[in-house]
């Protein structure tokens, strides 16, 4: 797949961006162009993230990869996206404890116990089936994943939690279902150990890091693609902390790194060896030919945070 992906035309990835467009939880037909507006030739597009279940839903209007009426809804949009000759990935998750589902009744409880370990696997199968390049297992922004993985939300006292061994014991036996359901050259997965997005934080951040980025290589996935920390104020700009370079070091495969890049800082950060891509978010979202402006250095509309959900 483009060489592990390292031979990516601009080096420019769309990150996933929550839109909660998709009514009643099937995508939409306007999400075919929105789509096929960001894709360009060799380009990497990463969905939104899409529910593995009804519980795994947390906010309004996202869209699902659960049922066969989801499954069809996305067809075209993957094809309008391959029409423009780029790659996308669809981004699955479960949001934890976020859920708006209702989970006090003993059927709720009956049916959040049997999904915690086979969604991964079963919804993967899905995303291929639906002509998708592969699939990114939502492991950040304080959502399920994470809240095994980091030392602030993880109070469990069996194998998956206490230790930084078995706090990344879930996430990891999801990689290893989702890869061997679909196959590691079609699974990345996103990461954030220095967010704490809905009290979600760890003590030893570094160590998560290092541990993930480390054990990932045992199932030889495609990506890593982590967030960076907040972005710092020098010399009154903002400045991105590049803080990923030990985790870009120790993951073998195609490293992606994201968090308020601009152009002159994503250019910097593949010349320079930090990453393999960058991903943007809302500098895609108020320029649709971001790579193209990047290219040619054009002048870039300005994001509007009031339209990000409507």
């Amino acid at each position: 797949m483009a060489d592990r992906m390292v031979m990516h035309m601009y080096r420019i990835v769309l990150a996933p961006l929550t839109r909660q467009r998709s009514y009643g939880n099937v995508p939409q037909p306007h999400a075919a162009l929105y789509y096929s507006q960001r894709a360009s030739t060799g380009g990497l597009l990463i969905t939104e993230a899409t529910g593995v279940s009804d519980t795994a839903q947390g906010y309004p209007d996202t869209p699902g990869i659960w049922t066969a009426e989801h499954v069809e809804a996305w067809r075209p949009i993957v094809t309008a996206v391959h029409k423009k000759g780029a790659l996308i990935f669809c981004q699955i998750w479960h949001v934890g404890r976020v859920s708006t589902f209702d989970s006090s009744s003993p059927a709720g409880r009956r049916r959040c116990r049997a999904r915690r370990h086979g969604w991964g696997r079963r919804r993967a199968s899905m995303v291929i089936s639906t002509s998708f390049d592969g699939v990114e297992i939502h492991g950040a922004n304080g959502y399920l994943i994470e809240q095994f993985l980091k030392d602030g939300t993880n109070d469990r006292d069996d194998e998956y939690g206490g230790s930084l061994e078995n706090r990344c014991r879930f996430a990891l036996e999801i990689v290893d279902a989702v890869v061997k359901e679909v196959g590691s050259h079609r699974v990345g997965i996103r990461l954030s150990p220095f967010t704490d997005i809905s009290d979600c934080y760890d003590s030893d951040p570094h160590s998560l890091a290092l541990h993930m980025s480390t054990k990932l290589n045992d199932h030889d996935i495609l990506y890593l693609h982590m967030i960076e920390p907040r972005m710092a104020i020098v010399d009154g700009r903002r400045v991105v902390p590049k803080r990923l370079l030990p985790y870009r070091k120790a993951f073998k495969g195609t490293f992606i790194a994201a968090g308020g890049y601009d152009r002159e800082e994503g250019g910097k950060a593949v010349t320079e060896g930090y990453t393999d891509l960058v991903a943007f978010g809302r500098l895609f979202l108020a320029n649709p030919d971001l790579p193209k402006r990047f290219e040619v250095g054009a002048e870039l509309n300005k994001y509007d945070r009031m339209t990000f959900y409507i």
